[in-house]
């Protein structure tokens, strides 16, 4: 019966959002990284060839370079700073190669032996104000928190856009640089804030977020635990079944079948990365009755952490991706990552 009446409420919430476009599908080879591609060359065998030459070093993939064009203003909040730079992906979109981040600090206590941040990274499709509300709870739980706009979402947005189509889509390699494209940028806020004395650092992200934020902690030694709010092994079966991403699988059906579309997604997908986890704290988050992860992906990530012996914790929510949001379940996802934090990144 609570499934039924989950479900139901998963569906109300997700069809609120009139605005989903139904793009059509595009190899997108113009957004490869190599030269113009052999004309005899099947698009799907080219970039898979591409996609294994990344899969054996996903470090070059996800390794942005140095920059120092970092700058820091007052926010409009007290106590609120803003940071931007300049993404290490240029896009051809000049509003998506500005990275925004808004920071929340801690109340000053003398007495904590680290100095701790978490780089935050909200849901698809979040506006400008979201997971700010998180960013200052871990705040109020002792950690600096930068909370990162991800590519192609709120001042990142072209005026083409209605929605962050752009980073999750059926241009299958537009896809891949924009996800990637995010975790440069993770990496170069993670840079920054090394350099301004934090020793213990942290990911927290949620949906989407969550993917980028396993792909971040798997390629930067510099973060030490990661919270990751919905989850799943791998990137193109949740495009391909969830409930948010209807509209994208219409754009997919008829061009590309799971299998291939998940092995061009590879680079994107969590189980691919497990091993370098292994000396991380992570904390795997899922929700019951979700249809925008399946349920049953997100049990065959925690299987896949258990088979392996990577350490973790699990925590399931007993609501739905949508009514995630929605009170009280939001206050107690909030506790439940805030609190695995504070103790991850401040208790020794």
């Amino acid at each position: 019966m609570l499934q039924a009446i989950f479900h139901a409420w998963e569906r109300r919430l997700a069809s609120a959002t009139k605005d989903r476009v139904v793009r059509p599908f595009e190899w997108g080879l113009d957004w490869l990284s190599h030269a113009a591609a052999d004309a005899d060359e099947a698009p799907h065998d080219l970039i898979g060839e591409w996609v294994a030459d990344v899969m054996k070093d996903t470090d070059a993939f996800y390794t942005p370079g140095p920059t120092a064009e970092y700058a820091l203003t007052q926010g409009v909040e007290e106590g609120e700073e803003l940071l931007t730079f300049p993404s290490a992906l240029e896009t051809p979109h000049p509003e998506n190669n500005t990275v925004h981040g808004r920071i929340f600090h801690p109340k000053p206590d003398s007495t904590r032996a680290h100095r701790a941040a978490v780089v935050v990274l909200p849901q698809w499709n979040s506006d400008a104000g979201g997971h700010i509300g998180l960013a200052k709870l871990l705040a109020m739980h002792g950690l600096t928190a930068v909370r990162m706009s991800l590519p192609y979402h709120d001042r990142r947005m072209p005026p083409e856009l209605r929605r962050a189509d752009y980073i999750v889509s059926s241009n299958i390699v537009r896809t891949l640089q924009v996800c990637r494209q995010a975790v440069l940028d993770a990496r170069r806020t993670i840079a920054w804030l090394h350099a301004q004395g934090y020793d213990r650092i942290g990911m927290l992200g949620s949906s989407l977020g969550s993917c980028l934020s396993l792909l971040t902690t798997a390629h930067e030694p510099l973060v030490h635990a990661q919270a990751l709010n919905h989850v799943s092994p791998y990137f193109a079966d949740v495009v391909w079944r969830g409930i948010s991403t209807a509209h994208v699988r219409e754009g997919l059906d008829g061009n590309i079948e799971l299998e291939l579309l998940r092995q061009l997604w590879n680079p994107l997908s969590p189980a691919n990365f497990l091993e370098r986890l292994r000396n991380r704290k992570t904390l795997l988050v899922y929700a019951r009755y979700d249809l925008t992860f399946p349920v049953d992906l997100s049990r065959e990530l925690v299987r896949q952490f258990e088979a392996q012996h990577i350490p973790h914790e699990v925590a399931v929510l007993r609501c739905g991706h949508y009514t995630t949001g929605v009170t009280p379940f939001k206050f107690i996802d909030g506790l439940i990552l805030s609190r695995f934090l504070r103790r991850a990144l401040l208790s020794d």
